[in-house]
């Protein structure tokens, strides 16, 4: 269960009335590896097989997906447990973080540790110039693309209390989208979904509704993702990062108008 119905009190200028409201339900889901326990991540409980594959990948842990043996999600226990191949290597000093590293909140998203894990965990050369000479959108697919996120959230809708996620082709095509309370979650899902369904992130671009920060970025990074779009304003460190990686970042997001930080020559007028 991740949302549930509640009576409120709802003030409309001077008038008081009884009304059902929807809230979001955030719960803490521990994510094991190899049946010893990694993190645990507090999120909305709702594709939690795709948020485990997504967070493992976004660390380095796992490069594609054909290197999991094994998920088994306990929506009972709020659990995800994921099994490597026998021939996946990972670094045993992740399982060795700080109890406090171990937790990633709804709010502040990845702690130092994991950071450093996914900054070791790139290589520069990964956005190719075969890449950066060929991916180029418009403005009016990204603007319309963030409009189709919009309309396909329907837990903010309702709620107002979601952030989300989405993937597209390099036409403007809704490829997915995810929510979640945090929006590096929703970001995780996303990535984990691609993995799964086998889809090529090198030639898409993401929106999403949080703000660009270093861990919304670093994770688009990863993922390979040329492009990154959002409604909401861009961080110093998702700027750097972006900048360094060259990685596009567009923020404010609103109509037909946008702020491109990093990496203009991808984006068409």
């Amino acid at each position: 269960m991740f949302k549930r119905v509640i009576n409120i009190k709802k003030i409309n200028k001077k008038e008081i009335i009884d009304v059902n409201d929807t809230i979001l339900i955030e719960a803490p889901v521990d994510l094991l590896l190899n049946n010893e326990p990694l993190v645990n991540i507090v999120c909305l409980p709702k594709d939690l097989k795709e948020l485990g594959v997504g967070f493992l990948y976004s660390i380095g842990i796992i490069n594609t997906f054909n290197e999991i043996e094994d998920i088994v999600v306990n929506e009972v226990e709020n659990e995800i447990n994921i099994t490597l191949n026998k021939d996946t290597k990972f670094d045993l000093e992740v399982l060795k973080l700080n109890p406090v590293s171990r937790v990633i909140d709804t709010s502040c998203g990845i702690s130092s540790p994991w950071r450093s894990i996914i900054k070791s965990s790139l290589d520069k050369r990964i956005l190719t110039d075969k890449v950066k000479d060929t991916f180029k959108i418009s403005t009016e697919v990204i603007s319309k693309a963030v409009l189709e996120m919009q309309k396909n959230t329907p837990l903010f809708k309702e709620t107002g209390g979601c952030h989300g996620a989405a993937l597209f082709d390099q036409s403007g095509g809704l490829i997915a989208i995810k929510e979640d309370i945090g929006r590096h979650n929703a970001i995780d899902k996303l990535i984990g979904y691609s993995l799964i369904n086998n889809i090529n992130m090198k030639t898409t671009f993401m929106t999403t509704t949080g703000r660009l920060t270093g861990d919304s970025v670093l994770k688009a990074i990863r993922a390979q993702i040329p492009i990154l779009a959002s409604l909401s304003a861009a961080i110093e460190s998702g700027v750097r990062l972006a900048f360094g990686y060259g990685l596009t970042l567009i923020g404010f997001v609103r109509g037909k108008k946008m702020n491109i930080y990093t990496h203009p020559y991808r984006i068409l007028i």
